[in-house]
């Protein structure tokens, strides 16, 4: 998979210490790429040159050129190489990989106190239990090292200081799928051009099912934890490109923000099809979120079936359901095993689904019941 942060990076390093625990020393909005394989019980990481190689170039199809003014070659930088990579793996026939099945795409943003290989185990799960390619973004959420009230305050600075670096990631993603998608609709109007010169009914239908070979696949983005104030603070900001659409669905998983006011910017979100928030009123790190702040901590979104005002969100409660107990993290673990119909609810969400759907409602407090 492929992970994308703002931490420190050691570029001499293979392994887990190649990723650093405090912001990349160029800055909170500096952002760098990295390859990670399992290598038996360990990861290997392989970070990705700021430009790309020939080599790299020639294997993704990228067309390296120079500039006519300089004579210069014009650089290609690695997250157009990541995008190409992710194609071939979310949709390998619009790559010209007829023989692999394609998958849908999660953007998956994790939260509090949680080190690289934490974040690479769960991207892991996402990828085996959900049948989903994931990329990750990573910020430094470990409190550089410290734990208890001290780590999370940090965590929380440092989840403010990468607004910049999340906004940033969001609007590369839209702008490589765009250039992809243009340049497969340019290949696929020269094809109907020849095939079909004067019949524009018949250029129409093979334009559009040609099209959809390219977009058959769904991007989706899950939100953890304290990877939800993040966003919001991302969504509350001056510089937030609010307008791109990227998102199928977007899932705030167990959020570690305040329910207050939430829907002032979770109706922000763009999105084609659902915002999915999911409640646990028992969950044990929220519960203990809470109390780590004191009187200036309140009610978590993630754990509070109160106040449920948002125009576009569905919300769906797992209070007491079996298996999910005080769990913080309910979309994977033993949970699969114990309770059908969590997994089939998250592999729904995670897949550009609708998993509300037969879900019993409960109209006074505005939220699904998982049953």
């Amino acid at each position: 998979m492929f992970i994308v942060t703002n931490r420190k990076v050691d570029e001499s390093k293979t392994n887990l210490d190649a990723f650093g625990s405090t912001l990349n020393e160029a800055g909170s909005n500096e952002l760098r790429l990295a390859e990670v394989k399992r290598a038996g019980k360990a990861w290997k990481i392989n970070i990705l040159p700021d430009k790309i190689t020939a080599d790299m170039a020639k294997e993704v199809g990228l067309e390296i050129t120079k500039d006519p003014d300089t004579g210069k070659q014009i650089p290609i930088y690695a997250s157009r190489y990541v995008a190409r990579k992710l194609l071939e793996r979310v949709n390998p026939k619009a790559a010209g990989l007829r023989s692999m099945k394609g998958k849908n795409l999660v953007f998956f943003v994790h939260g509090f106190n949680n080190d690289l290989k934490a974040v690479l185990d769960r991207a892991e799960q996402f990828e085996k239990n959900y049948g989903v390619e994931v990329i990750a973004f990573s910020w430094p959420a470990n409190g550089g090292g410290v734990k208890g009230v001290i780590s999370y305050k940090s965590d929380k600075r440092d989840a403010l200081a990468s607004t910049g670096a999340l906004d940033r990631c969001i609007a590369a993603l839209h702008d490589y799928l765009r250039l992809i998608h243009d340049e497969h609709a340019q290949k696929v109007e020269t094809l109907a051009n020849k095939r079909y010169p004067d019949d524009a009914e018949k250029w129409d239908i093979f334009f559009k099912q040609e099209s959809e070979k390219w977009c058959n696949f769904s991007i989706n983005m899950v939100l953890h934890s304290m990877g939800n104030y993040l966003f919001k603070n991302m969504l509350k900001s001056s510089s937030y490109r609010g307008n791109l659409l990227v998102f199928d669905n977007v899932v705030l998983v167990a959020a570690d923000t305040n329910n207050e006011d939430h829907a002032s910017w979770v109706d922000k979100i763009q999105c084609r099809r659902r915002v999915i928030i999911t409640i646990n009123e028992n969950d044990g790190a929220l519960l203990a979120s809470r109390l780590k702040m004191g009187e200036q901590q309140e009610a978590r979104l993630g754990h509070y079936p109160h106040r449920l005002y948002s125009q576009q969100a569905i919300y769906v409660d797992f209070t007491d359901q079996e298996g999910v107990d005080q769990s913080h993290a309910y979309f994977e673990g033993s949970i699969l095993k114990e309770n059908a119909a969590v997994k089939t609810f998250f592999n729904e969400a995670f897949n550009g689904g609708a998993p509300e759907k037969g879900l019993p409602f409960d109209i006074g407090r505005n939220m699904y019941r998982l049953s």
